[in-house]
């Protein structure tokens, strides 16, 4: 087990600024996580979905499995509940994961006994693996520095592993291919969320996409209703509306570019997704300080994978006034002594 490990911390902890600044929760413009703001419209549901126990023969997990081309899955209440479990199902042995990235996995690993590799982000520019690794965790797109591996890339480290978990939360918003197609194959595993594009992060819903063998396993150790009903029957219903998928995926995208070409033009180096910009800049936590105080909420990351102290700005509300206001905090933030500060490419690599 490592002896050392990262705290976990995450977006969509606006109490604490509210706490700590004092501005109250309404007054506040929340960019700290990189969900769809607006999110799909659900309607009104069955009484009975609230009234009866989740059935977990509802068909959820077919439909899953052909929306996303896998040949299974399994509906969990969120990854959050897999990347908790999975770790015991595994052999312990040396996994690697990002040290820069979501912080979850490498907690659940290290209590199930396994030894945390932490990798660079250099380290995911390789063709070769490091040395020595039984099992490697892989977010893609990587959660925060928007990193996309290829799924031919990814195959070829497959097959040098006992055990490859790939976190695709945020493809959905993206046109990239998956790996979900093949998860027949053993030791691969793919993870999907309904929180990310469908902007549907309070219902705890996802998907694992893996082996039967594995999924049977997986299950048993879950237990019953692990999903509640309400959640599975919006899931159905999201899952199906390809049509909202699609108009929704090009305007995320849209968005992206606009957020990602606003920071540009504050003279910011945005690496971006349709969901969120990643800003890796030395000045980030004096850039997240002077923004709180206007009102606006980032995600700061500490130094960590070979690249400097950065920010994540999740997209803002899809109308005018938040954008304006994203613009002017900015301007503000970026003024005087904090855009004097130092600054380059040296500071924040993306390393090849």
């Amino acid at each position: 087990m490592s002896e050392t490990l990262a705290p976990i911390r995450h977006g969509g902890n606006l109490l604490a600024a509210v706490r700590r600044y004092g501005r109250a929760a309404e007054d506040w413009l929340d960019l700290s996580t990189g969900i769809h703001p607006a999110g799909y419209p659900v309607p009104a549901l069955p009484a009975d979905v609230w009234q009866r126990l989740p059935q977990d023969d509802d068909g959820l997990a077919e439909i899953a499995a052909q929306a996303y081309g896998a040949p299974h899955a399994l509906p969990v209440a969120g990854s959050q509940a897999a990347i908790r479990t999975l770790p015991t199902l595994l052999r312990p042995g040396r996994v690697g994961i990002a040290a820069l990235g979501y912080s979850e996995y490498a907690p659940a690993f290290a209590l199930a006994g396994h030894t945390v590799v932490p990798l660079d982000e250099r380290d995911f520019a390789r063709d070769d693996l490091p040395v020595g690794l039984d099992h490697l965790v892989v977010v893609n797109p990587n959660n925060p520095t928007a990193r996309l591996l290829s799924t031919e890339q990814l195959l070829r480290w497959h097959a040098q592993l006992t055990t490859l978990i790939v976190d695709e939360a945020f493809l959905d918003s993206t046109t990239a291919p998956s790996l979900a197609v093949h998860t027949g194959l053993p030791g691969l595993v793919v993870l999907r969320s309904i929180g990310k594009f469908y902007g549907l992060a309070g219902m705890r819903c996802g998907f694992v996409l893996a082996a039967p063998d594995l999924l049977d396993a997986l299950s048993l150790r879950l237990g019953h209703w692990t999903v509640s009903g309400p959640a599975r029957a919006v899931a159905r219903l999201v899952l199906a509306d390809t049509a909202w998928q699609a108009a929704t995926r090009a305007t995320l995208q849209r968005q992206g570019q606009r957020l990602a070409m606003m920071l540009r033009d504050h003279g910011l180096a945005p690496v971006s997704q349709p969901l969120f910009s990643w800003v890796p800049d030395a000045r980030a936590p004096a850039l997240h300080e002077a923004l709180a105080r206007q009102g606006v909420w980032t995600r700061l990351f500490d130094a960590a994978g070979g690249c400097a102290a950065s920010l994540r700005l999740g997209l803002p509300p899809d109308n005018d006034a938040a954008w304006q206001r994203l613009d002017a905090a900015l301007g503000v933030a970026l003024s005087g002594s904090l855009a004097d500060s130092p600054c380059g490419a040296t500071d924040h690599p993306i390393l090849p």
